[in-house]
C-alpha cells in the first residue's frame, strides 16, 4: 500500500482595483513560475473569475502543511506581496484547505 501523503492546498483570491488588473496579473502569473519550483511544490495555478471581473484566485497544492508554511515566508512571497501594493481593493482571501479527496492523475 503506498503512504499516505499529507496534502496542503491553498487559494489566494486577489481583487484588482479598477485600472490595475493587467499588472496584477503579471505580477501573479510571475509569482506562480517562479513558486513551482519551490521545495514541495506539487502544482500553483494562476484562474482568473468568470463571474467577477479583475478577481484572480491563485490554487497551490504542496507536499505538506510545513512545505506551504515555508513557501509564506520565501523570498518569493514576499515580492509577489510587495508587488501588489496600491493594486488591490481590498486585502486577498486566503484559505488553508485539506484535501480529503485530493490527488494527482500523473
Amino acid at each position: 500500500m503506498p503512504d499516505e501523503v499529507e496534502l496542503a492546498i491553498v487559494t489566494m483570491a486577489l481583487d484588482a482595483l479598477d485600472g490595475a488588473a493587467d499588472r496584477l496579473v503579471g505580477i501573479l502569473a510571475k509569482y506562480v513560475v517562479v513558486s513551482r519550483g519551490q521545495p514541495g511544490c506539487r502544482n500553483m495555478d494562476l484562474c482568473q473569475s468568470a463571474t467577477t471581473p479583475g478577481r484572480f484566485v491563485v490554487i497551490q497544492k504542496w507536499d505538506s502543511p510545513e512545505a506551504q508554511r515555508a513557501h509564506f515566508d520565501s523570498s518569493e512571497m514576499v515580492e509577489m506581496a510587495q508587488a501588489c501594493d496600491g493594486l488591490l481593493a481590498r486585502m486577498p482571501a486566503i484559505d488553508l484547505l485539506e484535501g480529503l479527496s485530493a490527488h494527482d492523475l500523473a
